[in-house]
């Protein structure tokens, strides 16, 4: 295939033979993996890739002069501006590499913290997981800041109405999730955006999910910072991205300090060095990064609304299979939702549900996902969560249903 071409007939059964993990089996029976919410797999592009980088091209990059630097660091920062592209960024710039979402959003909760005054606001939703919660909480503990919640409706989507409302002159950061990672809700993030500035606030979206299963055009986002992280989309751990606008950035100071990070170190003084090296001390995530990249570059070969109308078809064919079940309750149901299913059953604890489920080879998470607010919100003290990627298919769908309605059969 060409570089750049873009499968237009989207062939999931094709995407499922470059993950090796996929053929095998669990407990006797097919591996039918549905805890992507949580990481996915990684293609063969993205082992070999890093196999590739090990065996023959590995050293630390930027200031060394020898060969193997120069092509190690040529690596990394392409991966840098295929993120960018990803993205929709304006300049690779304005991407800074993380370990992670967590950290990302770390690192500006950490940078805005220097400033914030007793009394100023942070609005966060109530669908928030908790690396994009407790941050901010660390800001309301040592500075004083108020934390604001937008409420979920019943569907699970955002109160809009009631976002607004929460707006005024001490709001100084809006930090919500392009996706839920337990109701599949995508949020209106561009709105939202233009609400907060016009209220004078910056905007953080956590792209965790969305980067994977929506849109992440920043531009026509409009946020000042974008996060994600790679694990979930099929790239290495340890690996994540921040982008920021740059006025946002540069206004930024350094997060860590050591090496990379600066210009100049004197016994009396230190100059730090620009975005977005200044946010990126010590030696980096290199073989992450590259494994980042080429996992972008392995799924930019489909079509982007294909793959989300793949995942939706799975999401609504369990659905549509377990219609009419009174002991099933869905979490969240909101219009254009993502392709994750969280459910409670009746009379069985979710723990009990995904272990008994992982006897048939469905892999699925139960537990609060790191979201305890939206779970009492919900009133529910756990859950059950099926995730789908574009690498699952109708028979994954299937099983995943027959294995719940065993697992159910078993309280009663």
């Amino acid at each position: 295939m060409a570089d750049g071409a873009v499968v237009n007939t989207f062939d999931p059964y094709a995407v499922r033979a470059q993950f090796p993990i996929l053929s095998r089996q669990v407990n006797g029976r097919p591996l039918v993996y549905l805890d992507n919410a949580a990481s996915a797999q990684k293609p063969r592009a993205v082992i070999d890739a890093l196999l590739a980088t090990m065996e023959g091209g590995y050293a630390n990059v930027h200031r060394g002069l020898h060969t193997l630097s120069n092509e190690a660091t040529e690596a990394f920062e392409k991966a840098r501006e295929i993120v960018a592209r990803f993205l929709n960024a304006e300049s690779a710039e304005q991407v800074v590499w993380t370990k992670g979402g967590t950290e990302a959003i770390n690192l500006v909760a950490n940078g805005l913290g220097l400033s914030i005054q007793p009394g100023d606001e942070i609005v966060v939703s109530e669908m928030e997981h908790h690396s994009n919660i407790v941050p901010w909480h660390l800001l309301r503990e040592r500075r004083g800041a108020v934390i604001k919640w937008i409420p979920v409706k019943d569907d699970g989507s955002l109160d809009m109405a009631a976002y607004a409302g929460l707006l005024g002159p001490k709001t100084r950061m809006v930090a919500v999730t392009h996706m839920s990672n337990v109701l599949g809700t995508i949020n209106p993030v561009a709105e939202i955006s233009r609400l907060a500035h016009a209220a004078g606030a910056q905007v953080l979206i956590d792209g965790c999910q969305g980067a994977v299963h929506a849109t992440p055009d920043v531009q026509a986002i409009g946020c000042d910072f974008y996060v994600l992280t790679g694990h979930k989309l099929f790239a290495p751990t340890g690996i994540g991205a921040l982008y920021g606008k740059a006025e946002a950035l540069e206004a930024l100071p350094p997060y860590q300090g050591g090496g990379e990070m600066i210009e100049t170190v004197e016994q009396d003084r230190v100059t730090y060095a620009r975005p977005p090296h200044r946010f990126e001390a010590g030696t980096p995530p290199i073989l992450e990064a590259i494994g980042l990249g080429v996992a972008l570059e392995w799924l930019a070969q489909y079509d982007r609304a294909a793959v989300q109308a793949h995942e939706h078809a799975l999401y609504q064919h369990a659905v549509d299979r377990l219609q009419g079940e009174t002991w099933l309750r869905i979490l969240g149901q909101a219009e254009g939702k993502g392709a994750i299913l969280t459910f409670a059953v009746e009379g069985a604890h979710a723990h009990d549900v995904a272990q008994i489920m992982d006897r048939y080879g469905v892999a699925v998470r139960a537990g609060l996902h790191c979201a305890e607010p939206l779970a009492k919100r919900m009133g529910v003290t756990s859950s059950t969560r099926a995730s789908f990627a574009l690498y699952n298919t109708v028979e994954d769908a299937d099983a995943f249903v027959d294995a719940l309605i065993k697992a159910r059969n078993f309280f009663v």
